[in-house]
């Protein structure tokens, strides 16, 4: 067991970054599944309350382990903050994914990077340029081309046809908005705090309207509403760990192979296939994400290389000046 362990730490770190997405897709593969079956045994507004119950639960052993000191902040209203968008995001989702097909939900999530450029560039004031504004037309384009058949059809824009797109898409923009919060916390804030407060915010809230429309969970209700709680924890672990082990552009195209796992689910457990116009939609929005994952890599590795080059013109510059 002990040599087990060792393998990650032996293998490239692409190798080993590629590994935790792949692992990561898989789980938010099984999250979305989870979500589905979960939904069919509990409303979801109890689904949502348990998923953030397990969240909080799995913290514990970290915090104790830790110790309580490392959760001072300074930061409790932008916490809390971050905290309403994710429980108003994940109502969305959650009650999207009930209504509509598994593949067509999870391409749909995708445009999650859309509205988090559109916020970092509006909140957080960081530079966009033309390529990138333009890439995120084209990504809005994918959107279109995946909610055709909804918005050509009016008689078919119903709560569980056509609207349901739309809380997945609204959804995702909120999902956005949550990460231009997390851009602001990570600048005092570990990512495990602001995880811990995530869970601290969102469990008790999301349980007084799951009071409301509560039932008690069969022994299947159960294990599917734990399974939620497994795999939206294993899900962000492995997602962390991934870009903790190489760069974002080396791993990021990896994320996308969810699309493809969920698709299998779906097909198995209820029998969908995804349409033409989601496999067109979504590859548009994936190679998009892709693109704008390769330009802020290059921004980021062109300021490093300029900061170097400060440094070695200031060394430089006090060497002369230190010489005879």
């Amino acid at each position: 067991m002990a040599s087990l362990r060792t393998i990650p730490s032996r293998l490239p770190p692409v190798l080993r970054g590629i590994l935790w997405m792949l692992l990561a897709a898989l789980m938010f593969s099984g999250l979305n599944t989870t979500v589905r079956l979960a939904s069919t045994q509990v409303p979801v507004l109890e689904v949502m309350f348990f998923r953030n119950f397990y969240n909080l639960v799995f913290m514990l052993p970290w915090l104790f382990r830790i110790g309580f000191t490392v959760l001072r902040t300074q930061r409790l209203g932008l916490h809390a903050l971050r905290s309403g968008f994710g429980l108003t995001s994940m109502f969305l989702q959650f009650t999207a994914l009930s209504l509509m097909p598994l593949a067509e939900a999870t391409a749909l999530s995708f445009t999650t990077p859309l509205f988090a450029t559109i916020g970092m560039a509006l909140v957080v004031g960081e530079k966009v340029r033309a390529r990138r504004w333009a890439a995120i037309a084209v990504g809005f384009i994918g959107v279109v081309i995946m909610l055709w058949p909804h918005l050509s059809v009016p008689a078919e824009f119903s709560i569980g046809i056509g609207l349901a797109p739309l809380m997945m898409l609204c959804g995702s923009a909120i999902v956005g908005g949550g990460f231009t919060c997390v851009k602001l916390l990570s600048r005092t804030e570990s990512p495990n705090v602001m995880v811990f407060y995530m869970g601290l915010f969102m469990m008790p809230v999301s349980l007084i309207p799951a009071l409301f429309v509560w039932v008690w969970p069969s022994a299947l209700g159960w294990l599917y509403l734990t399974g939620v709680g497994i795999c939206a924890t294993s899900a962000h672990l492995c997602f962390n760990r991934a870009f903790a082990a190489t760069d974002a552009s080396a791993v990021l195209p990896f994320d996308y192979t969810r699309l493809l796992i969920v698709a299998v689910f779906g097909f198995i457990l209820f029998g969908e296939m995804p349409s033409t116009w989601t496999w067109i939609g979504a590859a548009i929005i994936v190679t998009v994400n892709i693109y704008i994952a390769q330009r802020e890599a290059a921004r980021a590795q062109a300021v490093i290389r300029a900061d170097r080059t400060a440094e070695s013109l200031a060394s430089a510059a006090a060497a002369d000046k230190l010489t005879p």
